[in-house]
């Protein structure tokens, strides 16, 4: 089956070590990554290279859940994240990658991620809305400086 990719691209007012962290800390992962009507469970979250990950996103609403996980393919401290990513469902049958960049700016960071391998099964624009929702999240995770 063929697959597909999406890009996406920000700027972020937080630094790369922050959002590094916001991508590998399994209680930072479940309150941003899920996108807008989704829970997450992390499972497990091994940050090494070679080390894996599963989780769960569950509909709100319907209560129905899709599991995924993969291995850690590259990590580059607060530059460079890549992993895989499996469905359990056999209709999002194929493996994904997905490869995340964090360049350090005056501003904050520049955060590129490319997710290649997308299932035929799920329309590219709705995993392009769901990364945005989720960007959103991860924005109001790292941008603010809570100081107490």
């Amino acid at each position: 089956m063929p697959s597909q990719s999406v890009h996406l691209h920000r700027v972020l007012r937080a630094p790369p070590e922050r959002i590094y962290r916001a991508f590998l800390e399994p209680a930072a992962l479940a309150k941003w990554l899920p996108p807008n009507g989704y829970t997450c469970r992390v499972h497990h979250l091994e940050a090494r290279v070679g080390g894996t990950h599963q989780m769960t996103f569950t509909d709100f609403g319907s209560g129905e859940g899709h599991t995924f996980g993969g291995t850690y393919l590259e990590l580059a401290p607060h530059e460079r994240i890549r992993y895989t990513d499996r469905f359990e469902e056999a209709s999002l049958a194929g493996e994904m990658q997905t490869t995340i960049t964090l360049l350090k700016l005056s501003c904050g960071t520049e955060l590129s991620i490319v997710q290649e391998g997308v299932p035929s099964a799920l329309a590219p624009e709705m995993c392009y809305l769901g990364w945005q929702e989720s960007l959103v999240l991860l924005g109001k995770l790292v941008e603010p400086e809570l100081r107490g």
